[in-house]
């Protein structure tokens, strides 16, 4: 298979695919990870919106139409239990972002929709000794949530204002 081939077929399995890992992809289509790594470079650069997140790619078209933007503050100490009231209130965690005085916006893709995915993040996190994007901006960060409904989101907005992350 040519590297056109390939990349077409790539384009195929994520539309058929919530999430895939590029180590899924890379043994589907018989090549290294590297080169997926590569080809997804390629796609993106022609204009093709796929995201990484830590669970692997997925198309931006996944999305769902209830989404909102959550503006919240907090220590490392309290990422769990923030994350946690998301997902335990039937959101799904697309992103988080900073506004860093330097760069601008800097946005990690999480797609974290349960405890499940919410314990491998903590987990690399924690074995990476990675830091939290919010620690380069005093603990000031947005999450775009995605649900099945507004009332959904409604009540996970509630949620985290009353445990504090929310900023006023």
């Amino acid at each position: 298979m040519d590297a056109q081939a390939r990349r077409h077929k790539i384009l195929d399995i994520l539309m058929h695919s919530e999430v895939i890992s590029g180590s899924i992809l890379a043994g589907r289509l018989g090549v290294s990870r590297q080169v997926v790594v590569q080809d997804i470079a390629i796609l993106r650069a022609a204009g093709n919106g796929i995201l990484s997140t830590p669970q692997g790619y997925c198309l931006e078209k996944k999305l769902h139409k209830n989404i909102r933007v959550f503006a919240c503050r907090h220590d490392k100490s309290r990422m769990y239990e923030e994350l946690t009231t998301i997902v335990d209130y039937g959101g799904k965690i697309v992103d988080v972002i900073v506004d860093h005085p330097v760069y601008g916006e800097l946005k990690g893709y999480l797609m974290i929709s349960s405890r499940y995915d919410l314990d491998k993040f903590a987990k690399n996190i924690s074995n990476s000794q990675g830091k939290l994007l919010s620690s380069l901006t005093e603990g000031v960060h947005l999450h775009t949530v995605e649900s099945e409904s507004e009332e959904v989101l409604d009540r996970i907005e509630k949620a985290l204002g009353d445990k504090g992350f929310l900023m006023d």
